[in-house]
């Protein structure tokens, strides 16, 4: 049986090891779906038809990815988030039968880094999930080899390093997503950067249909970090605010 590493966080590690992902969905023709499509695409797959038997299988079999549905027998897909999260950090793609932004909103607060409304396409769940462990395996080899040092704009302090994130000096904690696409806005301050290219520098996305990911990953952010930090540019794009000399 082939050995797996998983690092401080919650990614494995071994070259050649294929991805576990955990889908939570209690429509057993969408979970089918969902398992056949992934496993053709070379991923191994559970499944979990509630919350708490969800929470068990994360504990137990250690996923690299779930695919969460929201509503769940049992307790919802935002407890098995934040339950399993509490466990380990893992990437979380979401999926929400209404097309609702408090859904959206709350999900990326308890640690979801995407989210899907259904219906949605297989091709495009299957390319979601590919880019999100493609971001977590640069996340881990950012960690042995880190950008050195810290960025400071004001109160906000971007920790490349250590991928923290401090206002006024208080931790604020983001997800992988979320950090990333800070560090994009923060790379070039005050300049004005499209839905479109955050898409493809933080999702690694060439299709502008995800649009809506990026105008909800914004919100969640502000949140965090404060809203008047980051400035729309309306049909265009976002800043990142920096402090006038």
């Amino acid at each position: 049986m082939e050995q797996t590493h998983t690092s401080h966080n919650g990614t494995t590690t071994t070259p050649g090891a294929q991805p576990r992902v955990l889908v939570v969905e209690d429509d057993p023709t969408i979970v089918d779906a969902i398992a056949v499509r992934l496993r053709a695409e070379g991923f191994l797959v559970q499944t979990a038809g509630d919350g708490p038997s969800a929470v068990d299988t994360a504990e137990a079999w250690q996923p690299d990815l779930l695919i969460l549905d929201i509503m769940l027998p049992g307790f919802d897909g935002l407890e098995v988030c934040r339950r399993v999260q509490a466990q380990r950090p893992v990437p979380v793609l979401m999926l929400t039968a209404r097309d609702d932004e408090t859904d959206m909103l709350v999900g990326l607060g308890v640690g979801a880094d995407d989210y899907m409304t259904k219906p949605f396409s297989m091709r495009e769940l299957a390319a979601r999930v590919h880019v999100l462990l493609r971001r977590m395996e640069r996340a881990a080899l950012a960690a042995t080899t880190p950008r050195s040092g810290s960025l400071r704009l004001g109160e906000l302090e971007i920790d490349h390093a250590q991928r923290r994130v401090r206002v006024r000096g208080e931790d604020v904690h983001l997800t992988p997503t979320e950090f990333d696409l800070l560090v994009c806005l923060a790379s070039t301050p005050r300049a004005v950067l499209s839905r479109e290219q955050l898409l493809a520098e933080v999702w690694d996305w060439a299709d502008a249909s995800g649009t809506r990911t990026v105008d909800s990953h914004i919100k969640a952010l502000r949140r965090k970090i404060g809203a008047e930090r980051i400035r729309t540019v309306h049909g265009v794009g976002y800043a990142l605010e920096t402090p006038t000399p």
